[in-house]
């Protein structure tokens, strides 16, 4: 579905990223690994076309260069880890604010299956209840799911995912990781995301980059790059031996 040729990208003259190739199948996750510093966020803004890369990212066949920003919003959507609030909508107004690349104005003159695809978001993600109160007034773990909702109204054949369960608690952690397994499930969908802990990639993903210093260091189903040898060597400790040792304190 989608396919990263050579990339590389940074800041100021200088790449963060060099050379990173891969491709995502539809109904696929992919999860992308490794330590702080590496690469992985500035990996996610070029795809999502944020920042300038040399090489090229297809999606479908298509070189994603090529596509208007208004379209390419159809296919790929960004949910961050520290999503801003730039103005105290309501819930209901933000997870509208996904349907913008399909309406032609702002927050109007929505559409019967523009108003449907909000709905439906704020059904499946639980935030009905809160659909009327402003998004400044709520906790992060509810914010976190109303700026899920817009993506998934927003109706992306890929979600990029930056730290999505970054700074929430385990239960609403679960919960963000349940509501994203059914919209792949049921949609047939792809993700590609960014995570620390890597007990979610086992959750998750279908399939695990692993990265070093702006390059792969692996790349393998997941089960196949959390057993490698290779893992030790980047995070500059025995992940495994420390993950079970942990469990073991669990009666």
């Amino acid at each position: 579905m989608i396919t990263v040729s050579n990339l590389c990208a940074g800041y100021g003259g200088v790449d963060v990223i060099k050379n990173i190739s891969f491709t995502v199948k539809r109904g696929e996750g992919l999860c992308i690994l490794g330590p702080n510093g590496c690469g992985k966020s500035t990996l996610l803004k070029a795809i999502a076309r944020i920042i300038a890369y040399r090489g090229i990212i297809t999606l479908e066949g298509r070189n994603i260069a090529a596509v208007p920003r208004k379209e390419l919003a159809k296919k790929i959507a960004l949910l961050g880890q520290n999503m801003r609030i730039y103005f105290p909508y309501t819930v209901y107004e933000t997870v509208a604010l996904g349907r913008y690349a399909y309406s032609e104005g702002f927050l109007k003159n929505l559409s019967p299956e523009d108003k449907a695809a909000i709905e439906d978001a704020i059904e499946k993600l639980d935030i009905e209840d809160i659909k009327d109160r402003m998004i400044d007034e709520l906790s992060g773990g509810q914010l976190q799911r109303v700026f899920l909702a817009k993506t998934l109204a927003q109706n992306p054949d890929i979600i990029l995912l930056d730290e999505p369960t970054n700074h929430l608690d385990l239960k609403n952690q679960v919960e963000l990781l349940r509501y994203l397994t059914l919209w792949m499930r049921e949609n047939n969908k792809t993700f590609i995301g960014v995570f620390h802990d890597l007990n979610l990639a086992h959750h998750l993903g279908n399939a695990a980059l692993l990265m070093s210093n702006g390059e792969i260091a692996a790349m393998d189903t997941v089960d196949t790059v959390l057993n490698s040898d290779v893992l030790k060597s980047v995070y500059g400790i025995d992940v495994r031996a420390f993950m079970l040792e942990s469990l073991g304190k669990w009666k």
